[in-house]
């Protein structure tokens, strides 16, 4: 089965690893590079990105008949999506197990439609 899990935060937390110095962000991305790394070489995580912030973010949504381009996340929410992985494990258990050892924020488990 294939779960996406989605890594989130606040704004503040992306304002936060934003203004952090090269030094302070690569130590707090040492963790995070440490658990890709092992469910990657153990051929559970199948692929994943860090993602920029909501800032970087633009829509298109259809209004009237047209599409529209908006600058932002077009879901007003407190939180933001830092990155995700995608997981192909044996089921949600597997998937849950694997999510429960991220080092950092929370994380949103999503399983895929299956075709």
């Amino acid at each position: 089965m294939k779960f996406v899990l989605l890594f989130v935060g606040t704004p503040e937390d992306q304002d936060r690893f934003e203004r952090m110095t090269p030094d302070e962000r690569k130590a707090a991305m040492a963790g995070a590079g440490g658990w890709f790394h092992e469910y990657t070489q153990s051929g559970k995580i199948v692929g994943g990105e860090q993602l920029q912030g909501p800032k970087t973010v633009s829509t298109v949504r259809a209004e009237n008949g047209q599409r529209i381009i908006t600058d932002g996340p077009f879901i007003e929410s407190k939180e933001v999506i830092g990155g995700f992985a995608i997981l192909d494990v044996k089921d949600r258990d597997e998937a849950e197990e694997i999510a429960k050892k991220w080092p950092a924020g929370p994380v949103e488990i999503w399983p895929t439609v299956e075709n």
